[in-house]
């Protein structure tokens, strides 16, 4: 593979097909994704009603801001350092990684479940989530941290094995679907969509090992006697698993964050109207997180291999990609987000318009952002991304303390748009320089 990285044109031609076949697959399963996950989400809103659906936004919400807080991005770790020993055919350094992957996943889970009794039992109240929903709300959090797969999922993409986790990638939508169905037809009630919603996590997760299983690295990883002495012994691992599980907290900050702080201001109905706006603006521009995942192992791959062009050319064309993306979804919400709206979540949510054009103008700048931060983060720069990020989080909490008491649920939208324009601006100067 580096052998023929070094070879200038041919490796940005081979870099070129290996980001567009991973893409497609990406695409694939997030677009069934994308078209289910409107479904689901008119199927819990018609069922639930504005504020019952704003409070199980706000559970759902609380789970995912508090697994992004405490889990680590394990996948990026395993392609970080997992492409010399595979290069080398070192099956034995593959195992010894993939278990000390494993046991950051499990150590994050025992840390994540404690946080979250502890915030349930002292804040639970102030996000609408009485004692009757406290014990569905920790089963719902334990259950999300529990069914980490990012040590799968690295695994699958350091192989390149972007079918085998589109694959399972695609049990969400339709366990929801089929859950979310049932749920309507026969206990419509916050407490049954969160359990809908823990079994397909469930499921999820289990598809992800299994499909480890299939290319036998589950066996690497039960044989990768001393992960913990590989933790140790990688100096710059647990710097770069810290830096990476802080910017992806920050990134996840810019989409539950705000939620929360909807659900706490205005209450659960406000929440409600502001996620469904903001779940069809984040559907839309699932764009970027794909390019990010797609694109992820051919850079760190040229990073090692010190091929300054290919990485170049590589990221030029992401950026050109982006670019016309973000165009096309803007001018698709403009047209038709207002009928979108009206369509999943029923005429009770067509005030959300102007919230989702401001989070889809939030999202078509972070499609701008994403191609320039998977560089520098492939280059060993998460840290400098980590500040940036913070900035713009900062920026977020600035225009909201402003916004918010006087414009509500819209002034949320526009301080997460403002915050996406300053991560654009400082990361693009960033990775300039770089």
């Amino acid at each position: 593979m580096t052998d023929g990285l070094a070879g200038g044109g041919g490796a940005t031609g081979r870099a070129r097909r290996a980001v567009l076949r991973n893409l497609g697959w990406l695409l694939a399963s997030r677009g069934v994704l994308a078209v289910l996950s409107l479904v689901y989400l008119a199927i819990a809103t018609r069922a639930l009603g504005v504020t019952g659906f704003g409070r199980f936004a706000l559970i759902t919400g609380a789970a995912q801001a508090l697994a992004g807080l405490v889990t680590f991005q394990t996948w990026q770790v395993v392609v970080q350092y997992g492409v010399e020993p595979l290069q080398a055919g070192d099956d034995r350094a593959l195992g010894r990684l993939f278990r000390a992957s494993g046991l950051l996943d499990a150590g994050s889970a025992v840390v994540g479940a404690v946080l979250a009794a502890a915030i349930l039992w002292g804040w639970g109240e102030t996000f609408g989530i009485g004692p009757t929903l406290q014990r569905a709300t920790l089963i719902f959090v334990v259950v999300q941290l529990l069914t980490i797969r990012s040590t799968p999922l690295g695994i699958l993409r350091l192989r390149d094995e972007f079918r085998l986790s589109a694959f399972a990638d695609s049990v969400t939508p339709v366990a929801r679907l089929t859950g979310a169905t049932l749920i309507a037809l026969f206990h419509p009630t916050v407490q049954g969509f969160l359990a809908a919603w823990a079994v397909a996590e469930v499921l999820t997760a289990a598809t992800y090992w299994t499909m480890v299983a299939r290319t036998g690295d589950l066996g690497l990883l039960r044989r990768g006697r001393g992960g913990m002495r590989f933790l140790r012994e990688q100096t710059g691992l647990m710097r770069f698993a810290l830096s990476t599980n802080a910017n992806a907290t920050l990134n996840l900050s810019t989409k539950q964050v705000p939620l929360l702080v909807v659900g706490a201001a205005l209450g659960p109905a406000a929440a409600g109207t502001f996620r469904l706006a903001a779940q069809i603006a984040q559907a839309l521009a699932k764009v970027s997180q794909l390019v990010s995942r797609a694109a992820f192992p051919e850079l760190v791959r040229n990073a090692r291999a010190v091929q300054s062009d290919a990485m170049r050319r590589t990221l030029v064309r992401i950026l050109a990609a982006t670019a016309a993306a973000g165009a096309v979804i803007l001018a698709m919400v403009a047209v038709a987000g207002r009928q979108v709206l009206a369509l999943v979540g029923g005429p009770g949510f067509g005030v959300a318009y102007p919230v989702l054009m401001w989070m889809a103008l939030a999202g078509c700048l972070e499609l701008a952002t994403v191609g320039m931060e998977t560089v520098m983060t492939a280059q060993g720069r998460a840290g400098t991304v980590f500040v940036l990020r913070a900035t713009s989080v900062a920026v977020i909490m600035a225009v909201a303390a402003w916004s918010l008491p006087g414009m509500g649920t819209v002034g949320m939208a526009m301080a997460v748009a403002a915050g996406a324009l300053s991560a654009a601006l400082l990361i693009g100067l960033a990775a300039r320089r770089t």
